[in-house]
């Protein structure tokens, strides 16, 4: 009968099964402890209404098995008497894998973060979400370049040079994405400054729509016939913008033109006539002037100006609807003949004839 060996890499077989079984135990034990963590936090996220245990809750989802193994597998070499550059290597990759999980604790919880904010504040503040999104994205950029940093530093690898490196090649890819770099700072301009925000109304140049998405190059408008225009954030900010979803109250000007036979007391009631047709929608409107402006070339022209206490369009056309309705039921029990587009010919008789 063949015998074991008296020992394994400088070792006893008693010590590598002591080893093996403090690597079992140390894992066993890491992934009941993580099941229970996460589901006490899970009950306790259940019955409070503050999001952060939420956001521990499902950063602890994230913990990776492998990552468990590893640290259960330096827990189990910690008896051993091994090479030192087998120790060393184990180290190294026990703290790797530690880092690794630690990004992606981090990485989940700001995910998780981002979502609870949107669902908070999506319908009062939209700008609160376009921020969140750019941050979470350059938190996280800057998160993972940090563990890969750490991660480097632990192998050896004289990270100050490496950065210094990094920064000279960083200059040369800067200069040769340079419209990749100014869409992207455009982008933070946008979440930053605020000039507009989803489901804001634009009218850039010649074309117009609802703002849909704004990404890190471009932002997506969805036009009134339906298809979607989508523009480069840099050309965007160098565009001469209308936002509609800014405006607080629509002023609204018209006029009304008159037949030149309509006597002077008609045209003193007017006014008055054109102003209670307005005031009659109460707090939807607010009256500003009208006024009998002109003589025109074949009408008296009145002048109208009043607000919609609203910047929703359609709102605004019902209402002026309804003012022009108005407006034509009065003059036809006043009598008073709107003017329309006429010419009158006077014929004069020579003598001789």
């Amino acid at each position: 009968m063949e015998m074991l060996p008296d020992d394994i890499l400088g070792n006893a077989p008693g010590v590598w099964a002591s080893a093996f079984g403090a690597a079992l135990v140390t894992y066993l034990a890491l992934r009941l402890l993580a099941g229970v963590l996460v589901a006490r936090l899970a009950e306790l996220a259940s019955s409070t209404r503050t999001r952060w245990d939420d956001i521990v809750t499902h950063a602890l989802r994230k913990t990776k098995g492998l990552v468990l193994l590893v640290v259960a597998l330096y827990a189990g070499s910690l008896p051993l008497d091994l090479p030192e550059r087998l120790t060393s290597s184990v180290q190294h990759l026990a703290v790797i894998a530690f880092l690794v999980q630690a990004g992606l604790w981090v990485s989940a919880g700001i995910r998780q973060w981002i979502e609870v904010t949107r669902e908070e504040r999506a319908a009062e503040d939209a700008a609160a979400v376009m921020t969140m999104n750019v941050i979470g994205i350059a938190v996280r950029i800057v998160l993972w370049s940090m563990v890969l940093l750490l991660a480097l530093d632990n192998l050896g690898v004289d990270v100050t040079a490496l950065v210094a490196g990094l920064g000279v090649g960083g200059i040369a890819v800067a200069l040769a994405a340079q419209n990749i770099l100014g869409d992207l700072f455009a982008s933070l301009s946008i979440v930053l400054d605020k000039p507009f925000v989803l489901g804001d109304f634009l009218i850039i140049d010649d074309m117009l729509g609802s703002v849909e998405e704004i990404g890190l190059k471009t932002t997506r408008v969805r036009s009134l016939s339906g298809e979607q225009l989508v523009f480069s954030n840099t050309d965007l900010l160098n565009s001469r913008i209308r936002n509609y979803g800014r405006m607080f109250e629509r002023r609204v000007l018209f006029e009304v033109g008159v037949t030149y036979d309509t006597g002077r007391e008609f045209l003193e009631r007017i006014p008055g006539m054109i102003r209670e047709a307005i005031e009659s929608h109460g707090r939807d409107v607010r009256f500003d002037r009208a006024h009998f402006a002109r003589y025109g070339d074949f009408a008296l022209e009145f002048e109208i100006v009043y607000y919609v206490t609203g910047p929703d369009y359609n709102r605004y056309m019902d209402i002026q609807e309804a003012v022009n309705l108005e407006i034509h039921r009065r003059f036809d029990e006043a009598g008073i003949d709107f003017a329309y587009p006429t010419q009158t010919l006077f014929v004069r008789r020579s003598a001789a004839s």
